[in-house]
């Protein structure tokens, strides 16, 4: 396989990646076992991957703010407990050895998929002014925390639980509550960078081709966020999951 055939797949993939992760979560259930697949260890592709999530967070979250839908009441409490439990994720994550890890990230992804499938009330259609404020809902807290350890530790799947915490117990309207998620998601994804920098578990090239593609993918996402289908969504996550679980289990 050719450099540019391997970094033009990865492009592609991110693209994907970031528009999946834009409009709702689980993007990394692309661009993990893309990286997987071309040979990576479980622990070095989960690392990697980061820097594409990294700038595809950077991207969605001016995409979102440019368009006046990032609240900002309840930002500062919900950035700290993300960051806090973001490092205690990225830190833990050299507890579990490679093989471990593979089969943790392969059963996040189809756990997280069967849940968006048939439980989508927790991305449930609401008015923007249902907001609910962070501190007077202490389960919120931590699902939040819950949700930035995940992302810290293995990030794949993590945008659902996050909007389980943010639309489903804070109750935000479901783009607002996409705004927040990527707030949220490029906190812990710093943190977890910048742990994996130390670790040398990053592979540069692969990580930037992927994170040309995200930026693409989180520019689209962000402007069909308002009419994409959630249900249409779902499916074809779940389709795509369960297609690149079995590509990886069968190479290995």
């Amino acid at each position: 396989m050719s450099d540019i055939f391997f970094y033009t797949i990865l492009a592609i993939t991110g693209l994907f990646a970031g528009v999946i992760n834009t409009l709702a979560g689980g993007g990394s259930n692309l661009s993990i076992p893309a990286l997987m697949l071309m040979g990576m260890p479980a622990d070095v592709a989960n690392a990697t991957n980061r820097i594409g999530v990294l700038f595809q967070s950077i991207t969605g979250v001016a995409g979102f703010a440019k368009h006046k839908k990032l609240p900002t009441d309840n930002l500062k409490a919900i950035i700290f407990v993300t960051i806090v439990s973001g490092c205690l994720g990225a830190l833990s994550s050299g507890l579990f050895s490679a093989e471990v890890l593979k089969y943790v990230l392969l059963g996040s992804m189809i756990l997280m998929s069967l849940v968006m499938i048939f439980f989508p009330a927790v991305i449930a259609k609401r008015d923007e002014s249902s907001a609910k404020t962070i501190t007077l809902h202490p389960k919120s807290w931590g699902m939040l925390f819950i949700a930035g350890f995940y992302g810290g530790l293995i990030q794949a799947g993590v945008g659902f639980i996050l909007l389980a915490a943010l639309a489903g117990a804070l109750q935000y309207d479901v783009v607002r509550a996409n705004a927040l998620k990527l707030v949220c998601t490029l906190v812990f994804t710093i943190a977890a960078v910048a742990i994996f920098i130390y670790q040398d578990l990053i592979m540069w090239l692969p990580a930037m081709a992927l994170a040309a593609g995200s930026v693409c993918g989180a520019w689209l996402g962000v402007r069909v966020s308002l009419n994409i289908s959630p249900q249409t969504m779902r499916w074809l996550l779940l389709l795509m999951t369960l297609i690149a679980t079995c590509l990886v289990l069968l190479k290995t």
